[in-house]
């Protein structure tokens, strides 16, 4: 694989997580602290599996960059890179627990960033079984547009309106 293979699979991460987001906007079918009953209007408020997806988004997010731009394969490397698939897989799991009852995808509390999920827990044991079996372009391409997708819907959460973009912004 080379680099513009790398950067077709990062590419297509980014425009899914993209897509997933503007559909999310349009249909209204995330978690917004706008009035709906139940969800959390501060920071006090904030349950379980939000406080540990916030937490464990935030980790991967700081992780990314190290691993991304120091030297490859050695061991911090893979320590790095355990870490950081581990963070995103419980980041990934917790956001199947973020939903708002009721509305969303025909009334299930889930939007459709949460196809970002299953996608998230799909390609991160494909990138590490690529880079078990020497596929290290598959891996890089993979890893990078997961991290570039998780910097996406970050930025995303921080829209007057959300939940973060609320608590930031007031």
């Amino acid at each position: 694989m080379d680099r513009r293979d790398i950067l077709i699979t990062a590419g297509i991460t980014v425009a899914i997580t993209i897509g997933l987001m503007v559909l999310s906007i349009v249909t209204g079918g995330y978690a917004s602290t706008g009035g709906v009953p139940g969800l959390a209007q501060s920071s006090h408020e904030l349950d379980g599996p939000i406080l540990l997806h916030l937490a464990t988004a935030a980790g991967a997010a700081i992780v990314g960059p190290f691993i991304l731009l120091r030297q490859k394969g050695d061991r911090l490397h893979k320590t790095l890179g355990r870490i950081w698939a581990a963070l995103m897989m419980i980041t990934a799991i917790c956001s199947a627990f973020i939903r708002t009852p009721g509305a969303g995808i025909a009334g299930t509390g889930f939007s459709f960033i949460h196809f970002f999920t299953i996608w998230t827990l799909i390609n991160i044991p494909i990138g590490v079984w690529a880079a078990r079996t020497g596929r290290v372009g598959m891996h890089r391409g993979i890893m990078a547009g997961l991290y570039i997708g998780l910097l996406v819907a970050g930025a995303f959460t921080f829209i007057p309106g959300r939940m973060l973009g609320n608590l930031v912004f007031g």
